[in-house]
């Protein structure tokens, strides 16, 4: 089994994308949150950061409607974002 450190830098690895865009968003966020997180949300997390570029960047945008299993996530994710603004 993972440890969180081991778990913390395949996530953070997994940030990295091909967007910048996104990079902003989802490296800041697991930052901040990851220590909140349980080892499901890390899962679900995980799961999150398979999804293209385009998609994930449609959600995080609001433009379009994340598939369900991530919905709270984005939500989460979008109200961290709005509160650094």
């Amino acid at each position: 089994m993972e440890s969180n450190q081991e778990t913390y830098a395949r996530l953070r690895w997994a940030c990295r994308r091909g967007m910048l865009e996104l990079d902003v968003i989802l490296q800041p966020w697991l930052e901040n949150n990851f220590a909140d997180l349980s080892r499901d949300e890390q899962e679900l997390f995980a799961r999150f950061l398979e999804s293209p570029d385009p998609d994930l960047f449609a959600w995080l945008m609001g433009y379009e409607t994340p598939a369900q299993q991530f919905s709270e996530l984005v939500a989460r994710i979008r109200r961290y974002n709005d509160g650094l603004t």
